[in-house]
């Protein structure tokens, strides 16, 4: 049995787990709702405030679909519940972040600002030197932040550049003169 898939999932009160014909699942908390569908082959049971997943088989395929879809329907119910949130460091010289409405403008040493959207069901917020993106779904807010952290990622001599908070950037020694 996989260690992550036959782990039970705890639905906290207040979120609601509904599991519709073709294993389309929805899960609506008091942030918001989220719905996905899910391999066909795997079962998912709700009995009171628990929720399981089962395979019918060892193949090799149900196996790696049984963590992965009890990986997927627990982060929906922590997102719905408690919400997610990745925060971002801008290091450097004239590198700033500035939030205008939905509009995320960065300033990066090019010789024009980037501006970014929120995309739908996310929200940046800017705080000094710090880009916090909160949302509900994991995926979403994990993407964002990465294509944040595109636009300038961080460079190993000074450290320049947009990283995570909890990156660690592996410096490497400059070239020394005679």
């Amino acid at each position: 049995m996989s260690r992550i898939g036959r782990m039970p999932i705890t639905i906290p009160a207040g979120v609601t787990v509904d599991v519709k014909e073709g294993n389309v699942v929805t899960v609506t908390g008091p942030k918001g709702t989220l719905t996905q569908t899910f391999d066909d082959a795997m079962e998912i049971a709700i009995e009171g405030n628990v929720a399981t997943v089962s395979r019918p088989n060892d193949l090799k395929r149900n196996k790696a679909l049984h963590g992965l879809t009890r990986s997927l329907l627990n982060n929906m119910v922590v997102g719905v519940s408690a919400g997610y949130e990745k925060t971002l460091e801008i290091n450097g010289v004239g590198y700033r972040a500035a939030k205008q409405g939905k509009k995320l403008t960065l300033n990066l040493g090019y010789s024009h600002p980037v501006e970014m959207e929120d995309p739908e069901g996310l929200e940046t917020v800017v705080d000094g030197n710090k880009i916090i993106v909160k949302g509900i779904s994991k995926e979403a807010v994990g993407q964002y932040a990465a294509n944040i952290r595109t636009k300038r990622p961080p460079e190993p001599y000074k450290g320049k550049g947009i990283k995570y908070a909890d990156e660690v950037i592996r410096r490497k020694v400059g070239k020394t003169g005679k």
